[in-house]
């Protein structure tokens, strides 16, 4: 993995750990800092022995939404420039959604514009109960654009209007009932509750949680349901006769642990 300076990376125990790392600044996003998390997460996407990668924050808040100077060095930019910078961000978001591995973000402080689509992107995320979040997007005269497939996916439409149009603040026992968490916890208990979801991710097969992970992508953004009666009769087939498969119904049979078990 390479040196980075906006993030962090960690490897410990089959689990990668990216770390927001600009704590002076909220973990407030700059173009570096999102160029990075994209390399990141290509890097991870190669690397065999990941198998649960987590999003987190260092200092007093997950991610502040987007740096101010980053902020006043768009306003100067013409349709061009701004569409250009824009692309970058939805693939940051993307290069999230997309990942390989199962995603977890770890949310605390705050959670303000496109922070909460680095936490949407992801498929678990755990939030401190004091959370601070809001799509404050539209008190500046824009749209929460870049990050509004994630959210919507996850709260849905009219949970999504209620929170985009008002720009409202609200907290992680909220943040749980629309569905943007998974659940809200007091924060001492966050690594608690991603150490119980990282157990149970492990004891599956690592093949046939990344089939499963890109199942659910294809089923609700590539195929209609009479294409994916095909499909998915061609994935289970590939998976039982791969190595993995092959091992997983035999240890179901024999009354043992799997191999990819610790």
């Amino acid at each position: 993995m390479k040196e980075f300076q906006n993030i962090e990376f960690e490897f410990e125990d089959h689990v990668g750990r990216i770390w927001l790392n600009r704590p002076e600044k909220h973990n407030a996003m700059n173009a570096e800092m999102i160029a990075e998390i994209v390399d990141c997460f290509g890097e991870i996407d190669e690397m065999k022995d990941v198998r649960v990668v987590i999003l987190a924050g260092k200092g007093k808040s997950f991610c502040a939404g987007a740096d101010l100077n980053y902020m006043k060095g768009i306003a100067k930019f013409g349709y061009e420039e701004n569409y250009q910078d824009s692309l970058k961000l939805a693939k940051c978001f993307n290069a999230i959604y997309t990942c390989t591995k199962p995603t977890i973000a770890l949310v605390h402080g705050a959670a303000i514009g496109g922070a909460n689509g680095l936490l949407a992107a992801c498929d678990f995320v755990y939030a401190a109960e004091d959370t601070k979040f809001a799509f404050a997007e539209v008190k500046l005269g824009i749209a929460p654009a870049t990050i509004s497939p994630y959210v919507v996916k996850r709260i849905g439409e009219y949970g999504a209007r209620d929170l985009m149009l008002t720009g409202r603040r609200f907290l992680g026992d909220e943040a749980e009932k629309l569905g943007l968490a998974n659940k809200a916890v007091p924060a001492e208990a966050l690594e608690e509750t991603a150490a119980k979801t990282i157990k149970i991710l492990k004891s599956s097969g690592p093949a046939a949680v990344t089939a499963a992970k890109k199942l659910i992508y294809d089923l609700y953004n590539k195929y209609d349901f009479e294409d994916s009666i095909d499909m998915t009769a061609k994935l289970i087939a590939e998976l039982r006769a791969s190595e993995e498969g092959q091992e997983g119904m035999a240890s179901f049979l024999e009354k043992r642990k799997p191999k990819w078990t610790e």
